[in-house]
C-alpha cells in the first residue's frame, strides 16, 4: 500500500476505533492494498532513471514549489471526483476525472487505486464527480470495466500505473454528457504547466495546485505541490485549457514511481507516451 493510501485509510480507521466500530474499506470486505515499492531515492550523481545526472540537479536548483488550496467548485475541477468503495457513505482513498471517449462513459487514474496485484481488478468502486462535504452532485457511478497495462498486472511496473475505467450509465445518460471531459493528451514532454486536483483521504473537499512539471525520468514526470497526500492517487495532471468549453488536456494522473510519491510534497505520474496511449486505445476499441 502507498503512503498516500495508507494515510487515507489510516486515519479513516482511526475515526472508526474511537467510535467502537469497524468497515471494510476494499472490495469484497477487504481493506484496499497493494504492492509497494521501496521508497528509494536519489543519493549519488549517476545516470541511473531515479538518479540525479548533472542536468537534472540543475534543474532541480531551479524548482519551486506551488501553492495547494482548496479547489473551488467550477466545471473543470467538477470532472474530478472520489473513489469509493461501495457507494459515498465509505472512505474515499483514490482520485479519478473523465476523460474524453467515443463512448462518453471513460475516466482515468492510476492503476493502484482498481487493479490489485493479488487480487486482480478491484470490485464494488464508484466514482463520485464533483463530491463535497458528502454531497454527490452530480452522481454516483459504480466502475464496469477496467482496463490497465499488462506490465502492470504482472509486475506492477510504474511506468504504466495508470488505468481506464468504463463507469456504468445512470438515468439513461453517460457521464460525459452529464459533465462533459478532458482530452488524453500524450507526448507532451516534460516540462508543461499543469494544474492536478484531487480529494486527500482526510478531506471531504478537493484540493488543487498549479506548477510547471519536470522529468523524474524519461518515463516519469514529477510535480512539487505540498500537502499531496492519502486519497490523491489518480489527481488528473491538466493543462490547456480552453475556456470556451471549460477543459483542458489530461497529460498525467499522480502514480507511477514510488506510487505518486512517498513525500506529500512531491508527486509523480507515469509518463503519458505511447503505452498510454495504447492502453486508451484498448479501453475505447
Amino acid at each position: 500500500m502507498t503512503v498516500r493510501e495508507l494515510a487515507a485509510v489510516g486515519s479513516a480507521l482511526a475515526v472508526l476505533a474511537v467510535a467502537g466500530c469497524t468497515t471494510a474499506a476494499g472490495p469484497g470486505g477487504a481493506t484496499p492494498t497493494v504492492s509497494s515499492h521501496p521508497a528509494t531515492g536519489p543519493t549519488t550523481l549517476s545516470t541511473d532513471s531515479h538518479g540525479w545526472s548533472r542536468d537534472r540537479l540543475r534543474g532541480a536548483l531551479g524548482r519551486h514549489t506551488g501553492v495547494t488550496r482548496t479547489a473551488k467548485p467550477t466545471v473543470l475541477n467538477g470532472l474530478v471526483g472520489a473513489v469509493f468503495t461501495r457507494n459515498a457513505d465509505g472512505d474515499h482513498f483514490c482520485t479519478a476525472s473523465v476523460v474524453d471517449s467515443a463512448g462518453l462513459n471513460l475516466i482515468v487514474t492510476a492503476a493502484h487505486c482498481v487493479w490489485d496485484s493479488r487480487l486482480g481488478q478491484r470490485s464494488d468502486l464508484v466514482f463520485v464527480p464533483g463530491y463535497r462535504d458528502g454531497d454527490t452532485p452530480s452522481g454516483v457511478w459504480p466502475l464496469l470495466a477496467v482496463t490497465v497495462d499488462q506490465a502492470w498486472k504482472d509486475d506492477a511496473d510504474p511506468d504504466v500505473d495508470v488505468a481506464f475505467a468504463v463507469v456504468q450509465s445512470q438515468n439513461g445518460q453517460q457521464v460525459q454528457q452529464v459533465l462533459g471531459a478532458n482530452r488524453l493528451g500524450v507526448d507532451r514532454g516534460y516540462q508543461v504547466p499543469v494544474k492536478v486536483t484531487g480529494y486527500p483521504g482526510t478531506s471531504d473537499v478537493p484540493i488543487t495546485c498549479s506548477n510547471t512539471t519536470s522529468e523524474q525520468s524519461p518515463t516519469q514526470l514529477r510535480i512539487d505541490c505540498p500537502d499531496w497526500t492519502g486519497g490523491t492517487s489518480g489527481s488528473p495532471w491538466v493543462t490547456d485549457f480552453e475556456p470556451a468549453t471549460r477543459t483542458g488536456t489530461v497529460i498525467g494522473v499522480i502514480g507511477g514511481y514510488q506510487e505518486g510519491g512517498d513525500s506529500p510534497d512531491t508527486s509523480y505520474s507515469s509518463y503519458f507516451g505511447d503505452r498510454v496511449q495504447a492502453l486508451y486505445d484498448r479501453a475505447t476499441g
